[in-house]
């Protein structure tokens, strides 16, 4: 005996784990009916393992099309074998399709096969063949009691299966599967179950791909025929859904939302096609009147009430496009993604209200509200139903969108149904209240028992008055704090403007003020031009209710002049104005209301005249202003003044042009204009101040590292204009005050019609200083629109200049000795020069005035040139210049010629004398950076008819030449050179101590004649000429070496002569000598010498005292080893003879500075220590102790003195003489010192 189970698929039902809904699957029951009962009650015991280790183990899923594999769980639903339950042709069920057909037999005997088994095999093959079904298995199940029953009958097993293989399985032995007592748990018998289970989930896969492929197939045909007539889009959704089923059961949630999605795409292109007039035939019953609007249902995975309605075609848009989106609500919650249903469901709500309109579906006025208001707060809902709270929070920017949805419909329905006045609902809002209402139908059962469920929020919020306030309220305050949270302020802005309105509907002006501020600053911030006119015209409004005058006018001066709105508008706004001007008038001692002209007017450009705007006192200075009016109409103005300000650090002037900062051209200045319609110039924020910065590298500054811009005015730029506004923006609900300044001096035009548009308005200054343009004010009655602030900064100036006289060369250079013209200008200032005023030049010696008795004069002002004469008079003292009449402000010029003497003995400073040629002269002022010729100053004094005071006038002459002299020495033999000329200078026995000499030329100016020669004297003098000591070198090469070689010893032998007998200036310089050396027999002078040179080293003693007799050719030698450094031909070391003075007690306590070369002494103590040990002999007298022993010891001990010779007195034989140095006997090295 066998029975027939047929494995196939069961409705849907809901699965819960892990407390959320995890899956809609097609779980699988097992449901068997057997005719023997001891075969029902086997199969019913194995029913339950089968059917849980049935999905315990996954397998791999091979999809067609390159699809990539997936590990699935299968779970089955068996049912007993039925004839009806096979598919029939053209029957696309997936869901109840058989996918596998099992025969289980438990026969072991031969005959009963034969007898009835094998027929009723053969029936059950018969039936499948002609269904076309080929997905079948036979199970024959072993058992241990059968076994004990039928001992006699029974074949062997294998005998058994191999009859059932040849009779059903000759092509298919894979078929026909064995198991071996299923109740047991010996090894064999869980071999047995582990193949079966292993045997069965393939046979299902294998069945399922095919069928399941069969049905894509299929369903792909059908969509392919959407454009054929009769199509429907409902009988299509219902093939699709089943397939989405399908893949439901198998958790493959990512396809199963994949087939919803095709479905709500295909559906959105009919209707953007029905829009574009390509209307499809089933469209119309979507068209059809909606009668409910209940909203979303997320509560149920499958809302079978309106999946009816689709499958008979009678669901309206709503009812499909609800129960879609439920079943993709339901997938996404599965897959974990509980912020993309709230973003779908935002475009499911927006996109259902457009294809309303698309599709003309008519529906009650506020049906459609109701429905979007309870589609929002059941996604809310569902969304705190499978989310924490922490979750909520940290996602707030998913969810707001629909807070903010719902409240804005929740506010259209107040609105509809009368709930929003201050009179509350008519008798015909009531209706429309109760018909709505009637649309909900009743609550389902899910949400019954829910306090804070949609439908009762919506009941309760249109049952009264205050019942709506509060719900309105609550969500609005709830959606304004979740943008303010995450940042979104311009939404929230925007709620807060619906709540500006809900108030000023309810009458409560003063509660909607602060919201359409908040709105208006961020609009006007961000330069919402629309906007920023929509919420003006509320303000105005609300303004004007709560009695705020000052706001109300500076709120309708913008809207006057905003171009956004229509010119009757305007107009209004603008007569509002006009109407409280004129109505102010009457009422004297009210202060005026200040308004920010920059919503009456704009300064556009100023011009002055004249383009300097600098005028001298008398002059009247014009001031233009270019004055761009936003008024619809002409305003007539009583006055229009502009403040300016007197700087006083300029107060006093001297007529030079000062400080504007000014202008792209001369005379006139541009000022930026800002849009008037949306905000001032400054809403914009200020500009960027941008700077280079570059790094260079330290060790090459060429090299650049990297470059940038930094911006300077960063706190700013980036400053947030939401918490601090400017001064100069109007736009705000509480402008600041705008006053004129307290005492400022006024430019006034007086009756000034100001027309829309360009006006042009002039001004005129006389008042002196330098003045700044502060602000502008134009009146009508009491009623002031002020430009606190004048940018960019503008200035004139009105001057008043004292008479300036100047004395300025024709040339380059003044010439002294030669005729030279000057040029005098004479500027008046504010001094009218009268006939019979003069100009008294005090005459000096050293440059006369070369006068004649009339003069031409030229008068100069800005626009013309006059001709005039003066006439001169000289005396002795004084030259006197009459001058022409000249008007203020007028410039006089003439020509004076005048002389400088050249002195012929050159001013010298006290502490420096001539001697021998060597002139240390400085002259007066400076010598000629160019050609280094002597200046000298001549200064006079000059008398004005304008002032009690002389007025000092400069020249500066340059002497043409430049003279010296020098003396040259060759023994006793004396030469004079001075200008290019050498003299020898012989003398008798008795040469004077000093002698007088006078050099004399005779020179003209190239242009004049030889008659018109000048002379020129030179004076200067010799003294102590004559030469008192000679000095003679000779250097020798090492012992046994016939040269010098470089880095080896050689011997210097100095050999000083005394060539005279002591005169009597040597004997005094000598008298304290004498005083200290009593003891010695003969008398004799003390020198200094020092040897030095640049490519010699003294070994030894550099510098020492030599004591010289007085006896004529008295001779004293020294000699110092030195070393050559290099090799060739070497000049001599340099060889220096000074007079040594002794230490006294009279020189300690009266140095004379003049006399004494102390500097020589101090120059030996600022050689390098090794160069200071040569100065042995000179430092064992303790001579440089004391030099170097501080400021107070030198006052107090005695100092020894140097004294150079003067030039001639010395005379060295060995200067220029040079000797051969051959280099040293290392060959690698090779130095050659060519001189």
């Amino acid at each position: 005996m066998g029975y027939s189970l047929t494995y196939q698929p069961l409705t849907t039902q809901e699965k819960v784990g892990s407390g959320s809904l995890v899956g809609d699957g097609v779980p699988p029951v097992m449901s068997v009916s057997s005719k023997p009962v001891l075969f029902s009650a086997l199969f019913t015991s194995l029913y339950t393992p089968l059917a849980q280790q049935l999905p315990r183990e996954p397998m791999e899923w091979r999809r067609s099309c390159g699809r990539a594999p997936k590990m699935i769980h299968l779970e089955a639903n068996f049912v007993q074998f039925k004839e009806e339950l096979l598919p029939k042709e053209g029957n696309k069920a997936l869901l109840t399709f058989p996918f596998l057909h099992i025969y289980w037999t438990d026969c072991c005997d031969t005959e009963v096969y034969k007898a009835s088994v094998r027929d009723n095999m053969m029936r059950w093959q018969g039936n499948l063949r002609l269904h076309g079904s080929a997905d079948w298995v036979i199970v024959v199940v072993e058992t241990s009691d059968a076994k004990k029953k039928n001992k006699t009958n029974i074949l062997p097993r294998s005998s058994l299966v191999d009859k059932i293989r040849n009779d059903f399985c000759n092509k298919h032995n894979d078929r026909c599967v064995v198991l071996s007592d299923p109740l047991k748990n010996s090894s064999r018998s869980q071999e047995s179950w582990s193949a079966f289970l292993l045997k069965l989930r393939t046979l299902l896969l294998m069945s399922f791909t095919q069928n399941l492929g069969r049905f894509e197939e299929d369903m792909r045909t059908l969509r392919e025929k959407r454009n054929q007539p009769g199509w429907s889009f409902c009988d299509y959704f219902m093939v699709q859904e089943e397939l989405a089923f399908v893949f439901e059961m198998l958790q493959q949630f990512e396809d199963a939302l994949l087939q919803y999605d095709e479905l709500d795409a295909l559906f959105t292109q009919y209707v953007l096609n029905f829009g574009a007039g390509d209307a499809a035939n089933w469209l119309g019953s979507f068209c059809s009147p909606v009668k409910s609007w209940t909203g979303l249902l997320l509560r149920r995975p499958i809302d079978m009430e309106k999946r009816d309605g689709i499958q008979r075609g009678q669901a309206s848009l709503l009812e499909l496009r609800s129960y879609l989106f439920c079943r993709q609500c339901t997938l996404l919650i599965f897959l974990q993604r509980p912020w993309e249903v709230t973003q779908r469901a935002l475009e499911l709500l927006h996109n259902c209200v457009q294809e309303l309109c698309l599709l003309e579906v008519s529906m009650m006025e506020g049906a459609l509200d109701c429905w979007v208001f309870l589609s929002c707060l059941e996604v809310l809902h569902r969304i705190e139903g499978c989310c924490d709270q922490a979750q909520l929070e940290a996602n707030v920017s998913h969810t707001v969108g629909l807070w903010a949805y719902a409240t804005d419909k929740l506010k259209s329905l107040g609105y509809m149904c009368g709930l929003v006045s201050e009179k509350g609902p008519l008798s015909l809002e009531l209706n429309r209240t109760v018909d709505l209402l009637a649309g909900l139908e009743d609550e389902k059962a899910e949400t019954v028992h829910s306090l804070q469920s949609p439908y009762k929020k919506l009941k309760e919020a249109l049952s009264s008055v205050e019942a709506f306030e509060r719900h309105y309220l609550e969500l609005s305050h709830a959606a304004v704090e979740m943008y303010t949270a995450i940042g979104r302020m311009r939404s929230a802005r925007l709620i807060g403007k619906s709540l500006a309105e809900f108030y000023m509907r309810k009458g409560d002006p003063e509660q909607a003020e602060s919201f359409l501020q908040n709105a208006l600053r961020s609009y006007v911030s961000e330069g919402w031009s629309l906007p920023v006119t929509h919420t003006r015209k509320q303000m105005a409004e609300c303004q004007k209710l709560l009695g705020k005058t000052e706001n109300y006018l500076q709120t309708s001066a913008l809207l006057a002049g905003d171009a956004n709105l229509t010119n009757e508008e305007r107009i209004h706004f603008c007569q509002e104005i006009l109407t409280f001007a004129n109505q102010s008038t009457d009422s004297k001692g009210k202060q005026p209301v200040a308004l920010s002209m920059s919503s009456f007017a704009q300064l556009k450009q100023l011009q002055f005249r004249p383009a300097t705007a600098t005028v001298h006192s008398g002059t009247a200075l014009q001031v233009e202003l270019c004055l761009r009016s936003l008024m619809p109409v002409a305003v007539p103005l009583e006055q229009l003044a502009a403040s300016v300000h007197l700087n006083l650090e300029q107060g006093e002037t001297n007529g030079k042009t000062r400080g504007p900062q000014r202008r792209p051209y001369p005379g006139t200045v541009l000022f930026p204009l800002g849009n008037s319609s949306a905000m001032p110039p400054s809403a914009a924020g200020p500009s960027l101040e941008l700077e280079e910065i570059q790094d260079r590298s330290s060790s090459d500054p060429r090299t650049l590292n990297s470059t940038g811009m930094v911006c300077k005015n960063t706190h700013l730029v980036m400053r947030r204009h939401d918490s601090s506004p400017s001064p100069d923006m109007p736009n705000l609900v509480s402008p600041v005050p705008v006053v004129m300044d307290d005492g400022a001096k006024m430019l006034m035009s007086g009756d000034v019609t100001v027309l829309p548009g360009n006006n042009s308005i002039v001004f005129s200054s006389q008042e002196l200083g330098t003045y700044t343009l502060r602000q502008l004010c134009a009146t009508v009655g009491q009623v002031q629109f002020v430009l606190p602030h004048i940018s960019p900064l503008v200035q004139y100036e009105v001057y008043s200049q004292e008479p300036q006289l100047t004395v300025e060369p024709l040339t380059d250079q003044l010439l002294a000795g030669l005729p030279q013209r000057a040029k005098v200008r004479l500027q008046t200032g504010h001094y009218t020069v009268k006939k019979g005023d003069a100009l008294q030049l005090t005459n000096i010696d050293s440059m006369p005035i070369l006068t004649s008795s009339s003069c031409p004069a030229t008068i100069l002002n800005s626009t013309r040139v006059d001709e005039s004469v003066l006439f001169i008079q000289s005396s002795d003292k004084v030259t006197s210049i009459s001058l022409p009449p000249t008007p203020p402000y007028h410039t006089l010029e003439f020509q004076l010629e005048v002389l400088c003497v050249i002195p012929s003995d050159p001013v010298r400073p006290e502490n420096q004398r001539l001697t021998n040629g060597e002139i240390h002269y400085r002259p007066r002022s400076y010598s000629h950076p160019d050609n280094h010729m002597a200046a000298i100053n001549q200064r006079m004094s000059v008398d004005c008819p304008w002032s009690i005071y002389s007025t000092p006038i400069s020249l500066t002459f340059y002497i043409p030449f430049k003279a010296k002299h020098s003396l040259l020495s060759a023994g006793n033999s004396k030469q004079s050179q001075s200008v290019y000329c050498v003299w020898d200078v012989r003398w008798k026995e008795n040469m004077p101590v000093c002698l007088q000499c006078v050099f004399s030329a005779s020179f003209s100016s190239a242009s004049e004649e030889v008659s018109a020669f000048k002379p020129y004297h030179y004076e200067f003098q010799l003294e102590r000429v004559t030469t008192l000591y000679s000095v003679r070198a000779e250097i020798m090469p090492a012992a046994g070496q016939q040269n010098c070689h470089s880095g080896s010893l050689c011997g210097l032998e100095m050999s000083i002569t005394r060539l005279a007998e002591p005169d009597d200036d040597e004997e005094d310089g000598g008298t304290e000598e004498k005083g200290q050396t009593e003891t010695e027999e003969v008398c004799s002078t003390k020198l200094m010498y020092e040897v030095a040179g640049s490519s010699w080293v003294v070994y030894g003693r550099s510098s020492g005292l030599v004591s010289m007799p007085a006896d004529a050719n008295a001779n004293h030698r020294v000699q110092v080893e030195l070393m050559p450094l290099f090799a060739g031909h070497l000049p001599f070391p340099d060889i220096k003879v000074f007079k040594y003075l002794p230490p006294s007690a009279n020189s300690a306590s009266q140095p004379d500075t003049d006399g004494c070369v102390e500097n020589d002494i101090l120059s030996l103590m600022d050689r390098p220590l090794d160069d200071q040990g040569d100065t042995a002999s000179f430092c064992s007298q303790g001579s440089v102790h004391s030099v170097g022993s501080g400021e107070q010891q030198s006052r107090v001990l005695p100092m020894p003195r140097l004294e150079p010779f003067s030039p001639g007195q010395v005379f060295n034989h060995s200067q220029g003489c040079q000797v051969l140095v051959l280099p040293s006997t290392d060959d690698h090295v090779l130095e050659i010192n060519a001189t």
